[in-house]
């Protein structure tokens, strides 16, 4: 098993994160699955909902990366550094920190959904598909929430192939609940919804199960209280994600308002076939980001300046 404390030459690297870049690519695949079950079982109307009110959604859960991709870089350091309590500490923190903001953010988006919808440019043919979709996918929006946390974290905690198996579980689970719900038990836009969401409690809560007893990774959880200023930089160092998840989705929001004007419902879903195709491409960049980073930083808590790659 690759190690965090290896030396890493090109060859070790990629082994290391060739999981989280499949992770994440697999990810985006059965994401594309959503989008072709949807289209042809329910119809253009309701994709194009979809894809409408699909960036605000992904907003919300984009503060899982935030917290996932700082939070694991301060646990890394700590591991780097030989204090295993204080990264297990800061770990636990953090999950927790998920779950609180998860409540907090699913209850605002399930309050607000309906005038959300409209102001993303949803007509009164969609918005009601918007309003299905959108909450049923917040119900299950804190454990999504977790799948994002938990996949920079499983990485830090030396199981990037156990990241797999989880990102794989959770979309097989997806894939055959799309086409029971959907085409088998004629559930429409809720179908998709409900089994996307199973499928998030999939990829968010086993690992949650897995941390929270007693493991051979480098990671468990743990008491904890609460440190702010560590809190503050975790969510500092990983706002650039934010940042790029929210860009991705205003430019989304923008070419669906355009789009709309221009070409009406058929133009959302056609550019929402473009986005899940340009998906799966990022998610090989994002992918080799997320498996790289704990390395840097356990590196960095190590003392080690130089990343030892010859």
């Amino acid at each position: 098993m690759i190690q965090l404390s290896d030396h890493f030459n090109y060859p070790k690297l990629l082994r290391f994160v060739f999981p989280s870049i499949i992770m994440m690519v697999f990810t985006s695949i059965y994401g594309v699955v959503d989008g072709l079950f949807v289209s042809n079982f329910v119809g253009k109307t309701p994709f194009a909902a979809i894809n409408l009110v699909m960036p605000f959604l992904m907003v919300l859960g984009g503060i899982g990366f935030m917290i996932g991709t700082g939070g694991s870089a301060f646990s890394a350091m700590m591991l780097g550094l030989g204090e295993k309590e204080r990264a297990n500490r800061y770990f636990t923190m953090m999950i927790l920190f998920t779950l609180l903001c998860g409540i907090v953010l699913s209850a605002f988006g399930f309050v607000c959904i309906r005038p959300i919808s409209y102001l993303l440019g949803a007509t009164e043919t969609m918005v009601e598909d918007c309003v299905l979709y959108g909450r049923i996918i917040l119900v299950f929006n804190t454990a999504f929430m977790l799948q994002n946390v938990f996949q920079s974290f499983l990485i830090a905690a030396q199981k990037p192939k156990l990241g797999l198996y989880v990102t794989i579980a959770a979309g097989v689970t997806n894939m055959v609940l799309d086409a029971l719900f959907i085409a088998g038990f004629h559930w429409g836009i809720a179908g998709a919804a409900i089994a996307t969401g199973i499928s998030q409690c999939v990829g968010g809560l086993l690992p949650l199960f897995y941390f929270s007893r007693d493991n051979d990774s480098l990671l468990r959880m743990t008491k904890t209280k609460l440190e702010l200023s560590v809190l503050l930089r975790a969510c500092a160092n990983g706002s650039s994600e934010l940042m790029s998840n929210i860009s991705t989705s205003l430019v989304s929001i923008v070419y669906n308002f355009q789009l709309l004007k221009l070409a009406g419902e058929n133009g959302v879903a056609a550019y929402g076939v473009l986005m899940y195709i340009n998906f799966i491409f990022v998610a090989i960049f994002v992918g080799y980001a997320i498996g790289c980073a704990p390395i840097v930083s356990y590196l960095y808590g190590a003392g080690n300046r130089q990343l030892p790659i010859p």
